[in-house]
């Protein structure tokens, strides 16, 4: 089994790292798997190209994006990979822009534009999302069930944890954020971040733990199992 996290926030010591952090660690405790942590800030890449390369009917292009550059070996990571883990802090109502480069390479080709638009890579794979934002957990809900909703035809079951009203800075008075409810802010971050953690350690080992189960499974009834 392999498991793989893709990092999408700049910041590796802040709250979306450490959360899906946990993600990680709690998959990897569940099953004792082969794992990798991936940032993609430190990668050099760009988005979809629209070159329609991957819907090609040619076996050698066919469902692989085209494009090679230091997001190509972490979209074969994530094809072959049996839980991916995604993290990313919410920029203006929506995910980081490194994160959804990264989808829009990692999704299209994942998918035909025949008429039952049927997914195209050779297995499903558990998704499990970590959101991280700064305001109230009720704005973005419809956002996330949007996301899960496509990874889930198109990659596999998915689902989702959250982290909100995070705390961005120690000392708010150096910035221009006087919106915030500050005392609230550090308060949450000591009492409820950790609990966010917990979800989110509790989410990786959930999915490693059904696929594991999924493998053994497998394995009982015909004597072999996914492998790589």
């Amino acid at each position: 089994m392999k498991v793989l996290a893709i990092c999408g926030a700049a910041n590796k010591n802040r709250n979306t790292a450490a959360m899906l952090g946990s993600a990680f660690d709690g998959a990897m405790s569940a099953v004792g798997a082969a794992g990798e942590f991936v940032y993609l800030y430190d990668l050099n890449y760009k988005g979809c190209i629209g070159c329609h390369s991957c819907k090609l009917l040619d076996e050698r292009k066919f469902a692989r994006c085209a494009v090679r550059d230091g997001l190509t070996p972490v979209l074969e990571k994530a094809i072959a990979a049996d839980v991916l883990l995604i993290g990313s802090p919410i920029y203006f109502s929506d995910i980081t822009g490194e994160t959804r480069s990264f989808l829009e390479r990692y999704l299209f080709p994942g998918i035909t534009y025949n008429k039952d638009h049927s997914p195209t890579y050779p297995t499903r794979t558990k998704v499990g999302w970590v959101f991280t934002m700064n305001a109230p957990g009720e704005f973005y809900k419809d956002f996330f069930n949007g996301l899960v909703t496509m990874t889930s035809r198109i990659i596999g079951d998915s689902e989702y944890v959250t982290a909100y009203q995070t705390q961005q800075f120690e000392d708010y008075s150096k910035y221009a954020a006087t919106m915030f409810d500050v005392p609230m802010v550090k308060k949450r971050h000591i009492e409820q971040f950790p609990k966010d953690c917990e979800a989110a350690f509790n989410m990786g080992k959930r999915l490693a733990e059904n696929v594991k189960q999924m493998i053994n499974g497998t394995t009982n009834s015909t004597g072999s199992a996914r492998s790589f």
